[in-house]
């Protein structure tokens, strides 16, 4: 179904909107992983014509975005201001894709609405205006898949081709897709064959039309094969393959990971209350316009919607070492988009059930769940960002010259000006986290830095879900690499420090500590004795 709404007045009215609620967040210094890798990248790319990483060890990930970036710091120069448009831009043209996607599949009424929905859940929100590459492959995606509902697979394809080289995940779809075409050529004559009738964007399109999805397996091909002829390994550097594959493949991992992955795409930061409202309005007949039923999505392309969930989900269950919600921006649109579907067919205040989850959804904005998430997920990253400023400008003013013991990121965001948070390197000596075991690691060698600088490496909330339950602390320490974080005062008994400053914002910390050594101690001493009586 296509309405009177020309694309490029929806992207620009979705691009006025969310650059607007971002508005405050646009200048703010790289959080993380960008500043860990994805803007290390595009700047090699930028200075150095380098698709491969020269500051940062290559993590194999295709440079698309690193490139997208890149060009926008070529023609409007290097800022923050500069990265994050450049990102809204692409978050505008996914959620187009969505909106495009949803009125194939339904309607226009169907697809603002989801569009909105989408725009609004805290995941995709926070990761908009983020240089990061999985918004980016996800809305690639979206634009693959409403080809493929519309029967044209060339298009498809390129549109796929594009999505794995923004992230070679997104390879999922399109190999998803063709396993469904293949299976239902397999099945069409026995008792599931309903699922393949005439109306299915999978059905009998011949070898040769379905075989047009492979060709999106080609690009990402000829990038792996570049970059194994550039660094000697093809996924990543062995590190990055051993964290993200090779640690994962254990079958209680993979059962744990499968019920957090369904957990964030149904009910993560307030997705239940959007999946529960699906399942009541199932309870309800249809609603009719005048003598006509409303009509839903049709069966099999709901089905082809379920295909490539499933397949994220059980994809990201077996692999990738952290289980981040964002690995998983291409499956929940789809589950938004049948949700909005099947209220619209069913209620008649569906409106009103969407604005409920509308308001859901900017409440976990600023709404830090009773478990464990990512502050790269909802608001909690700008309180993460503001905190380090702090922090690290306490540093530059009074100990500029000081060695500085801290974690990744703070080591990056220390050492590297122009990541935004200081206007000179410091020296500093990493250490992996703050844990107990590597805090008296530290203090053993504590005569090779002045300072530390000491953070929460996640978000511990006050009152978790599970309580502290030992035997869920003992699997994630197992499998996620969960480590908890010495809070600061015990810190600084241990390496032998005073608290010089510290600060907190929902759940999250930062000190900075002071060790007191002999020399540090007559220092002070001497500029007291110096310092005029009042």
């Amino acid at each position: 179904m296509r309405s009177s709404l020309h694309p490029a007045l929806v992207f620009a009215v979705i691009f006025f909107g969310i650059f607007l609620l971002h508005a405050p967040l646009v200048r703010l210094p790289y959080f993380w992983d960008e500043a860990g890798y994805y803007v290390p990248a595009a700047r090699d790319l930028l200075l150095h014509k380098s698709l491969i990483p020269l500051t940062t060890v290559s993590n194999a990930h295709p440079p698309l975005v690193m490139a997208w970036v890149a060009l926008w710091w070529k023609c409007a120069g290097y800022a923050p201001l500069v990265t994050r448009s450049a990102m809204l831009l692409v978050a505008a043209f996914s959620l187009l894709g969505v909106f495009r996607l949803a009125e194939r599949v339904a309607n226009t009424q169907v697809a603002i609405a989801s569009t909105l929905c989408t725009a609004l859940y805290p995941v995709f929100f926070a990761q908009s205006s983020l240089a990061q590459v999985d918004l980016a492959a996800a809305g690639l995606t979206f634009w693959g898949l409403s080809c493929y509902v519309e029967d044209r697979p060339i298009a498809a394809a390129i549109w796929f081709s594009f999505a794995a080289l923004a992230k070679e995940t997104a390879i999922v779809a399109p190999v998803a897709l063709i396993g469904w075409a293949l299976l239902g050529r397999i099945a069409r004559r026995g008792r599931w064959r309903g699922l393949w009738h005439r109306d299915d964007p999978a059905r009998d399109r011949g070898a040769g039309r379905t075989a047009f999805l492979l060709i999106s397996l080609i690009p990402l091909a000829l990038w792996y094969a570049y970059h194994y002829s550039r660094t000697g390994y093809i996924f990543g550097n062995p590190e990055f393959f051993r964290y993200n594959v090779a640690a994962t493949l254990n079958p209680l991992r993979f059962l744990l990971a499968l019920v957090l992955r369904l957990w964030q795409t149904f009910g993560y930061l307030h997705l239940w209350i959007l999946t529960l409202a699906m399942v009541l309005a199932m309870q309800f007949p249809p609603r009719k316009d005048g003598d006509i039923e409303r009509p839903r999505i049709p069966v099999p392309v709901q089905m082809t919607f379920l295909v490539v969930v499933a397949a994220y989900v059980i994809v990201m269950a077996l692999i990738g070492g952290a289980v981040l919600a964002r690995y998983l921006l291409p499956a929940v649109p789809l589950v938004v988009i049948e949700a909005v579907s099947t209220l619209r067919r069913r209620w008649r205040y569906w409106t009103a059930a969407v604005g409920v989850i509308a308001v859901a959804f900017i409440v976990g904005w600023f709404w830090n769940p009773p478990y464990g998430f990512s502050p790269e997920d909802n608001l909690a990253y700008r309180d993460y960002v503001r905190l380090h400023q702090e922090a690290e400008r306490v540093l530059e003013a009074r100990y500029p010259m000081a060695r500085v013991l801290t974690a990744w990121p703070a080591s990056d965001e220390l050492t590297r000006p122009w990541l935004g948070y200081m206007t000179r390197p410091m020296q500093v000596v990493r250490i992996e986290d703050f844990s107990l075991v590597q805090v008296i690691s530290a203090a053993d060698f504590r005569e090779n830095f002045d300072v530390a600088l000491v953070f929460s490496t996640k978000y511990e909330p006050a009152r978790p879900l599970l309580g502290r339950w030992s035997a869920w602390t003992d699997l994630k320490r197992r499998f996620f690499g969960y480590e908890q974080d010495l809070p600061a005062p015990a810190a600084a008994q241990i390496l032998g420090a005073r608290i010089v400053f510290s600060a907190e914002r929902k759940g999250q910390r930062i000190a900075v500590l002071e060790i007191e050594k002999p020399e540090i101690l007559n220092a002070g001493a001497s500029q007291r004795l110096a310092a005029p009586h009042p």
